[in-house]
């Protein structure tokens, strides 16, 4: 288990970490070790200060789990730049508008994506790059003296409502965040974590970090099947895998050889719960490996986890704060929740990110000044999130405030569904609920009002949507009707939908 040093630095500094001929990255291309990994960011942020973007400019990348996907957090920050990742999985409509929003400078991304983009999806000052360049380097740039308040990175992450909003991180956000984890998943140098998370994700691209932060290897895995997955752990020996619930019960279904499943020592999984079921079968089928179930917010990266010597006796707990995190249980005056009194989850210390790029408003409701009682004091994030801590000490979810659909581990916005299901026409009125779904946590439904024909209006729809949406927001099934409920405010009454739908 690595040393926890809460000293801020710049989050390129993270290649000091190894030992310079220990294996970092291997990847499609090969290995790479340390001082490969170091050698390779210099050349990389050499070849961005060539462009000469101005201090501060906003780098996108849309790249599949490369190599430059890989390293482009490291070396756009030191040159000064602030990298936004976007989803691979996304289509070009919501790549323009992450771009329009970020104001990106610079888009890095391979000839056939490229290709997929329209006129008016990249804005006309922003640039287009294919990533072989940026791979081929310029100049060797040294570590970046920057301050770690800087901003380093915008990770977008959607909201209840809206489109996606980026949230601001610092290099010592990126940073301590790393070390955090590494230090709570007691990772060693001898650890190979398997990459299986979009790095457009913090949880994602947390595995890069935090593994390089304790001189680990990470395998980076674009996968089609389970079954790509269990190759790949018995291929690399892997001893680290993250996952979502979805992606348990999926790993859970298919046959694993004994040393594949035996390689693994260490089994992660936040983006929902996981259910005393899925723990018991998870024990089963990895007795040789821990299990950390994790709550995290993207506002502060990650928040809680449970020892694994407590998942067994104690399933249904989130945990308790991470290293470097606080985490108080608040009433609505903003006092301390007794024990096993339901109150909100609210995060404060350095892992606070810096609130939502261009947008005070959802900036100033989320990120508030902690709790009178906060140790750390500051600016905190207060989830909207309910839970209680127990007389044990360990925290339990109670419910979420928002209407967010949990998918196979996305964050989805039911409004960005409803604008892309209205744009075509064929429904005069929609409305988008996430309903429980044994394998992906939630599906998503469409409860609508059709312009004519149902039947024909829900053919055109699906064709439609299978050219706009990723495939992570298509909606499962669809149902008509001839009118929505109101609420008193004349607004279609989410809630009797949801209820009518969950009956």
């Amino acid at each position: 288990m690595i040393e926890l040093d809460p000293v801020p630095r710049p989050i390129d500094w993270l290649p000091a970490r190894g030992a310079p001929d220990a294996v970092a990255l291997e990847d499609r291309v090969g290995a790479i070790d340390y001082a490969g990994l170091e050698a390779t960011v210099a050349r990389m942020a050499g070849w961005l200060a060539a462009r000469r973007l101005p201090a501060g400019a906003r780098v996108a990348s849309w790249l599949p789990k490369t190599r430059v996907a890989a390293l482009l957090p490291l070396a756009a920050p030191r040159v000064g730049l602030v990298h936004v990742p976007v989803n691979p999985l996304l289509k070009r409509a919501q790549v323009a508008h992450i771009l329009a929003d970020s104001g990106a400078a610079l888009l890095m991304t391979q000839p056939e994506r490229a290709a997929t983009l329209e006129a008016g999806n990249v804005p006309p000052d922003c640039a287009i790059a294919i990533e072989a360049e940026a791979l081929a380097g310029g100049d060797a740039l040294p570590a970046s003296e920057a301050d770690p308040d800087a901003l380093a990175a915008i990770l977008y992450t959607s909201g209840s409502t809206g489109r996606p909003k980026g949230v601001m991180l610092s290099h010592a956000n990126l940073l301590l965040g790393a070390i955090s984890v590494a230090h709570y998943l007691r990772l060693t140098d001898a650890d190979r974590v398997l990459g299986v998370l979009p790095l457009s994700f913090d949880y994602g691209q947390n595995q890069l970090f935090s593994t390089w932060a304790a001189g680990g290897r990470v395998v980076p895995l674009d996968y089609l099947t389970p079954r790509d997955v269990i190759k790949a752990v018995e291929r690399h020996g892997i001893t680290t895998l993250a996952g979502v619930p979805p992606l348990w019960v999926q790993l859970l279904e298919a046959e694993w050889p004994e040393a594949a499943a035996s390689s693994l020592k260490r089994l992660t999984n936040s983006g929902g719960a996981l259910t005393p079921r899925l723990v018991r079968a998870l024990r089963a089928r990895f007795p040789g490996a821990d299990l950390y179930p994790m709550y995290g917010l993207t506002e502060a990266f990650r928040s809680t986890y449970l020892a694994p010597e407590l998942v067994d006796a104690h399933p249904d707990a989130i945990g308790s704060a991470i290293p470097l995190a606080e985490v108080l249980v608040v009433r609505a005056d903003g006092s301390e929740a007794a024990p096993d009194e339901p109150g909100e989850l609210v995060h404060a210390g350095p892992l606070v990110a810096q609130g939502y790029w261009h947008d005070l408003e959802r900036t100033a409701q989320r990120f508030r000044p902690a709790p009178a009682h906060s140790r750390y004091g500051g600016i905190a994030v207060w989830s909207g999130d309910t839970v209680v801590r127990g007389a044990d000490g360990l925290l339990r979810f109670v419910g979420r405030d928002d209407e967010m659909i949990k998918s196979a581990g996305n964050r989805i916005s039911p409004t960005e569904v409803e604008e892309a299901v209205l744009a075509g026409g064929e429904a005069a009125e929609a409305i988008a609920i996430g309903v429980s779904d044994e394998r992906l946590g939630q599906a998503v439904v469409i409860i609508a009002r059709a312009n004519g024909d149902a039947s024909a209006a829900e053919q055109a729809l699906r064709a439609r949507l299978r050219r706009d949406l990723p495939n992570f927001m298509q909606p499962a099934r669809y149902e008509w009707r001839d009118a929505l409920p109101r609420n008193a405010n004349g607004k279609i009454d989410r809630a009797t939908l949801r209820r009518e739908i969950a009956a």
